[in-house]
């Protein structure tokens, strides 16, 4: 009976052992690496109505939209919770939801979207992508990859599984290109197979004045302690930025930092004591000269994902603008809707491009 016992314990930890490791050879044969810089289609429907002529003064819509599955009901097992997957008749409710509010908000020349998912488990593998593109009929959009994998284990009793997620951009006018740009580093092996390899999608709008807009849609690391990924991400962007600048270029980025833009008091927020990780921010000295952070420093953009929403959850800013010395700013504003559908509020921004 013993030695039957300990035959049993050991061919159940080999098995466990070898799914294990064929769980991590999988990931990393099927492993997405993208190129440095890939170009990217822009859609247009048929009929549509898009221009190349853009306007001086725009308005832009900044929203992370959690794939549907992170409204005020749910917790997430990545931030402290149990939730994989929202069930069905929440995350039904919670896209319609999102939808409703980018059709209410019809005043907009560009949607800056991320966390969007074509054909993922956990948005029972609906194209919000597409879903989005169809209500918003006089647009051009374009999808840049940030989230590809086959099969997340994680968590081992329910996986998350297959996720093919990125950032979005739709816009009242054509662009002349778009490009998805790969930042640089990394989490290390085997850790970086199953998480997102992130990017920021750049479309180039021809102006009449010779010049060119440059939309960037960003969505930067989460879960890095040591913050050595944010940093190295936030050089390279700024690296590109300031190129893109000096070549006489307006350059407008938006998008989820998963950081605190610099000076901000990062438990402005806070309802009495809070010991879990607080997003920082970035480094007061980082913005270039004449360029602008805009945020609603008044309506927090992001909540934990620890719990439901409650009256203790923590709250902060991590959702936000950069513009160039170029453009300015008129006003920029969080839609407060109380987290019901997304963990994350649009943002709202008007610009002008001055001359």
């Amino acid at each position: 009976m013993f030695k039957f016992l300990l035959r049993f314990i050991l061919l159940v930890i080999v098995l466990g052992v070898l799914s294990f490791g064929g769980l991590i050879l999988y990931g990393t044969i099927t492993d997405y690496q993208p190129e440095p810089e890939t170009s990217m289609d822009v859609e247009i429907k048929a009929g549509g109505i898009v221009s190349t002529e853009i306007d001086t003064i725009l308005n832009f819509f900044n929203w992370n939209v959690g794939y549907g599955g992170l409204g005020a009901e749910m917790d997430f097992f990545y931030d402290g919770g149990k939730t994989v997957r929202a069930p069905r008749e929440n995350w039904d409710a919670y896209f319609d939801g999102i939808k409703k509010t980018i059709l209410t908000n019809d005043s907009i020349d560009f949607y800056l979207i991320q966390e969007i998912d074509q054909l993922s488990k956990r948005s029972y593998q609906v194209n919000q992508y597409d879903s989005i593109y169809r209500i918003l009929q006089k647009y051009s959009a374009s999808f840049g990859l940030n989230y590809n994998v086959k099969y997340v284990p994680l968590p081992f009793t329910n996986g998350l599984g297959k996720v093919y997620s990125g950032v979005a951009t739709y816009s009242k006018y054509i662009p002349a290109s778009a490009q998805r740009f790969q930042y640089p580093g990394k989490f290390p092996w085997p850790t970086r197979i199953f998480f997102l390899d992130r990017c920021f999608l750049s479309q180039r709008y021809k102006l009449s004045n010779g010049k060119e807009l440059v939309v960037i849609n960003t969505h930067n690391s989460a879960y890095d302690e040591t913050g050595e990924i944010k940093k190295s991400e936030m050089d390279f962007l700024k690296k590109h930025m300031m190129k893109e600048h000096a070549a006489g270029n307006y350059v407008i980025i938006g998008g989820d930092f998963n950081q605190c833009p610099p000076g901000f008091d990062t438990k402005k927020f806070m309802v009495g004591s809070y010991t879990e990780f607080i997003p920082p921010a970035l480094e007061e000295g980082w913005t270039p000269a004449g360029w602008k952070f805009c945020y609603d420093d008044s309506t927090p953009s992001n909540r934990h994902l620890d719990g439901p929403l409650d009256d203790k959850t923590f709250k902060t800013i991590i959702d936000y603008y950069l513009i160039s010395p170029n453009v300015e700013l008129l006003s920029v504003k969080t839609i407060d809707l109380g987290f019901a559908n997304s963990d994350h509020q649009p943002v709202i921004m008007k610009i002008k491009l001055q001359n």
